[in-house]
């Protein structure tokens, strides 16, 4: 007799890569000449960062400095949400970016449609912001992986709990 097997897909950032990256980015920006008496600060919390910039320029070049040492580190772009940039005392242009963890529940139903959709012998079960996919047939849950996986979907997937 099959018994089920099952794994569940999240959408979480590796914290560690992800400060390893604001670190470089802090590096990078003390060392480059453009940057040369520059108030320019990153500063991060669990949440979310925040860049203060001494104006437009500098804030998106911060902006690229940092996707581009993200993605090396393995942290996906679509794990950030970039706030509109606003002006800070001064001078100074402040912007925040939110860092997106779990699926929520209104875009976990895209997920479960999809899968459905598929018509495909599992089932689809959304708990704590992440969705449980079981079923009999391993075959079923690696072609409902790589359904996942050519989904262009806004966050990052990972499949984790393989069992």
């Amino acid at each position: 007799m099959a018994s089920e097997a099952s794994f569940d897909v999240v959408s979480k950032v590796d914290e560690q890569e992800l400060l390893n990256a604001i670190d470089q980015t802090r590096r990078e920006i003390t060392g480059r000449f453009d940057f040369k008496n520059s108030k320019t600060t990153l500063e991060a919390t669990k949440e979310k960062i925040t860049i203060l910039a001494d104006d437009d320029l500098k804030m998106r070049n911060v902006i690229d400095i940092f996707q581009g040492k993200a993605v090396k580190r393995g942290v996906s772009i679509k794990s950030f949400d970039f706030g509109k940039p606003e002006p800070a005392g001064g001078q100074m242009v402040r912007q925040v970016i939110t860092i997106r963890t779990g699926i929520p529940k209104d875009k976990a139903k895209i997920l479960i449609e999809a899968v459905k959709a598929s018509k495909l012998k599992v089932q689809t079960q959304y708990q704590d912001e992440q969705i449980r996919v079981s079923g009999k047939s391993k075959d079923d849950l690696q072609k409902v992986q790589q359904l996942l996986r050519d989904l262009d979907y806004e966050l990052p997937l990972q499949f984790m709990n393989y069992r």
